[in-house]
């Protein structure tokens, strides 16, 4: 790994997360990812939600746009539309993709953008300081529920396989090599791609810890079963008692939505010419 490489995408800012917070490390697998693509800062983009993942945003040196809570996909798909060449990368937490964003989220997903999403899943709204998530378990006290919570938990990989993602992982903060892997993969595959990384909240999640993963979590083999069996990948999704670490499905048989789109059939929108649109009957058809 050239090191001078991976210290073009730090930026001058210096990350504000606690001391041994997975995003750390999801930063780090990030960016050598980067490097490894051969990627310069102005050559790619990252979208990202409202959080403590979303303010990456200022420790990654390329082009970044920082949205609302809960609206990162819709600016991506407004950017990948306007430039489909320009490869896009999602960053988003738990809280925001998954609870103010949720309905983004599955209509994001069935459309099949060729957009890759990291999705930092704490299960606790971290930035807020503790606040139950829509990933929180069921039963776990928080700040905003004292008593414990009475919801079951939304599964990112069964909503994604469900709503029609074309490549479904999971990773986990506390092995970066394994996520930098997984990001590499994800981002090759042609269509809408979504990792959802464990990620340790090391203030306000005292349940969920680097050593409960370590003793719930176990890796996918690449024997395990066949990846492309949308009925198997969804078994592999809701086992509870230990948690699957890996690829869980794939599909490369869909066409991307940018490739359904005739628009885009003379390349990307920012370097079609508009001077060659007649306005006029535009304005005589709908005035």
């Amino acid at each position: 790994m050239d090191i001078h490489k991976l210290k073009n995408l730090n930026t001058k800012h210096k990350p504000s997360w606690c001391p041994g917070c997975g995003d750390f490390s999801i930063w780090h697998s990030l960016k050598k990812t980067i490097v490894e693509l051969g990627w310069t800062p102005h050559e790619f983009c990252v979208v990202y939600d409202i959080g403590c993942s979303g303010n990456m945003c200022s420790f990654v040196n390329a082009y970044g746009f920082h949205g609302l809570h809960g609206r990162s996909l819709p600016v991506a798909a407004g950017i990948k539309m306007s430039n489909h060449e320009l490869p896009l990368i999602i960053v988003g937490g738990d809280g925001g993709l998954l609870g103010e964003g949720m309905g983004h989220m599955v209509h994001f997903i069935r459309a099949n953008h060729d957009v890759t999403l990291f999705l930092h899943d704490n299960q606790i709204y971290g930035l807020t300081t503790g606040q139950t998530s829509p990933t929180t378990e069921k039963g776990i006290k928080t700040k905003s529920n004292p008593h414990g919570g009475i919801e079951i938990p939304i599964n990112p990989l069964t909503l994604a396989i469900t709503a029609g993602a074309t490549f479904v992982a999971r990773g986990y903060a506390g092995d970066p090599e394994f996520t930098q892997q997984l990001m590499r993969k994800a981002i090759d595959h042609k269509g809408f791609s979504i990792i959802d990384i464990f990620q340790p909240c090391v203030t306000f999640n005292n349940h969920n810890t680097y050593s409960w993963f370590r003793e719930h979590a176990y890796y996918l083999s690449d024997q395990e079963y066949d990846r492309s069996d949308k009925l198997a990948a969804y078994g592999k999704s809701i086992e509870s008692e230990k948690l699957p670490l890996g690829v869980i499905y794939e599909d490369t048989s869909r066409k991307t939505y940018e490739e359904e789109l005739t628009q885009l059939s003379k390349g990307p929108l920012v370097k079609q010419s508009i001077t060659q649109r007649d306005v006029n009957k535009l304005l005589q058809e709908f005035m």
